[in-house]
């Protein structure tokens, strides 16, 4: 069985050698140039946008300028007119591509609002943003730019593109961003306008937004501040020195809340970190080794909370359980929600990936409520939460977004902040911690065992699991049941999931290729517990070495 190789590493501070030089990093933006015809040295956007490294060639000056001219094509042939919002978190890379997007925005004449001296930006309040200012709105729509690699470590830079929804693009609109970008990358003197960034400042189509006012303000629309306010609950914080520092102090200012930000330490090095499971520095709140820091001060607090550098996942740690497992606390919130939400629709639909525990399932089942499965991808919710047919949206990776407590839309990406301030209301609204929420759950629900493995893999592996033909495999039976469902698309909306699931009655895996890196993604749960998914993660492992050495080229 593979098994996860754990550093000796992991849990501990970050070694002088771990740290990331940061100016040989930001040389490398500007002086090192991408190969065109090196595949992986062209853009591609992943899951959530354009990621690499300036030294790797991945993450480049030349990278910002043909995708951000690309979306300022693209912006020009679907109308989109209204301003451009634009995020950084604290990234060293993000700096300057912030710098460079600016440059070319600016000089396309794009009314772009940035946030004011200097101030980082979480991925929710962009998102937020941008649905504000389009309410109401059929014309002069608003999209958004977040510059941000998420939780990856940090020499990593990343790019992603919100059209007007608010969300994470869609796959035909990422497409031909990526198709155009690359278009200006093999050029010889592509077509790219730019200004200096002190010009750029100062145009009068760049404007400064006040995000943290205009989110912090409206929070109390989503969840129940007064109630957190009123019970005097203490709430612990790890920024994880990332774009929410400023909003968590202003938070709880504004409705008086007993949050103590454990650090409001920045420093793109991210030095302060313990290093996780493989060795490296990443800022993963759902990562036990590296939310150490906060696991050492649990029982100072009612609850805690951490979210990565651009706050769009969220970690959870309780008295009673320590740090929840993503799965755990998304099944106790959707518990809770929807018991707490009396003015949503009956018929809203609880929203997971395919990959998500199935302890969500079974409570949606439990509310009478229509579950959505989908894709790995935060897209794949946009329109459901957009229209408020979606109340609760989560993948197993520590993202989520919910509705306002009116069962209107509140973000359409994913918000690390109101899922971890969540759990405090969930504490003073029951009287008991998600963990123990979580608890309740599964000795009604039953009890999953739950992992997650990556495998090494070749290019030609992945395409081959991206194309399989589950007919080919004739599997009858997983670890000792019928199978019931073999599936290569998701069974909310159909769309492919790049791989393949099979589900039994108790148990089931699905492994997909990744999208950045030359690994497949395996996923294993059991409700029979952790010999059974032993025996499930055996015959995947077995399954797909028979599915990848038979299927062609």
């Amino acid at each position: 069985m593979l098994e996860e190789r754990v550093s000796p590493l992991a849990g501990a501070a970050a070694p002088l050698e771990l740290l990331v030089n940061v100016p040989l990093l930001v040389t490398a933006y500007y002086v090192e140039v991408p190969d065109p015809s090196v595949a992986g040295e062209r853009v591609a956007f992943g899951t959530s946008g354009h990621r690499g490294s300036s030294t790797a060639r991945t993450f480049n000056e030349r990278h910002i300028l043909v995708i951000t001219q690309a979306i300022c094509s693209y912006r020009r042939a679907r109308h989109i007119d209204g301003p451009l919002f634009l995020g950084i978190d604290t990234h060293a890379l993000s700096v300057p591509a912030f710098t460079t997007a600016l440059e070319v925005l600016a000089a396309n004449g794009v009314d772009v609002m940035i946030a004011p001296d200097g101030q980082y930006t979480p991925t929710p309040a962009v998102s937020h943003a941008i649905l504000t200012y389009n309410l109401g709105r059929t014309s002069g729509l608003a999209d958004g730019i977040v510059v941000t690699p998420s939780h990856n470590p940090p020499d990593d830079g990343g790019f992603k593109y919100n059209p007007p929804h608010g969300g994470p693009a869609e796959p035909e609109v990422t497409a031909w961003i990526e198709k155009r970008a690359n278009e200006l990358l093999r050029a010889r003197r592509p077509t790219i306008r730019r200004m200096p960034y002190s010009r750029a400042l100062g145009v009068s189509t760049t404007h400064r937004h006040d995000y943290v006012a205009s989110y912090v303000n409206d929070l109390s629309a989503v969840l129940d501040l007064d109630a957190m306010r009123d019970a005097r609950i203490h709430v612990g914080v790890d920024p994880m020195g990332g774009a929410g520092v400023q909003f968590w102090h202003a938070i709880a200012d504004r409705y008086r809340l007993n949050v103590s930000v454990v650090s409001d330490v920045v420093d793109p090095t991210f030095r302060f970190m313990t290093v996780d499971w493989d060795g490296k520095i990443r800022m993963d709140p759902s990562s036990p080794y590296a939310m150490r820091r906060l696991l050492a001060l649990k029982d100072r607090f009612d609850v805690a909370c951490a979210c990565d550098p651009d706050h769009d996942r969220h970690g959870i740690v309780v008295p009673s359980a320590g740090l929840l497992p993503p799965n755990h606390y998304l099944a106790a919130a959707v518990e809770y929600l929807f018991t707490h939400r009396p003015a949503w629709k009956s018929d809203v639909r609880v929203g997971k990936t395919v990959v998500t525990s199935a302890i969500l399932d079974r409570v949606a089942s439990r509310l009478g409520r229509p579950l959505y499965d989908v894709p790995v991808g935060f897209k794949w919710f946009v329109n459901g939460l957009l229209d408020g047919s979606v109340g609760f949206a989560g993948e197993e990776s520590a993202g989520a977004s919910f509705l306002r407590r009116d069962g209107t839309v509140w973000t359409t990406d994913k918000d690390g902040i109101v899922a971890a301030l969540l759990s405090a209301e969930m504490t003073v609204r029951t009287g008991r911690d998600p963990g123990v929420l979580y608890r309740d759950l599964t000795a009604e629900l039953g009890d999953p065992a739950y992992r997650r493995l990556d495998m090494p893999a070749t290019a030609g592996e992945k395409n081959r699991l991206a194309r399989l033909d589950p007919s080919q495999l004739g599997i009858t039976q997983l670890a000792g049941e019928p199978v019931q469902a073999m599936l290569t698309r998701a069974a909310g909306n159909g769309a492919p999931i790049g791989g393949l699931k099979v589900v039994a009655a108790h148990g089931w895996f699905a492994v997909r290729p990744s999208g950045t890196e030359n690994i497949l993604k395996m996923y294993a749960e059991s409700f029979r517990g952790d010999e059974h998914l032993g025996q499930i993660i055996e015959e995947a492992e077995s399954t797909l070495s028979v599915a990848l050495g038979n299927t062609g080229s």
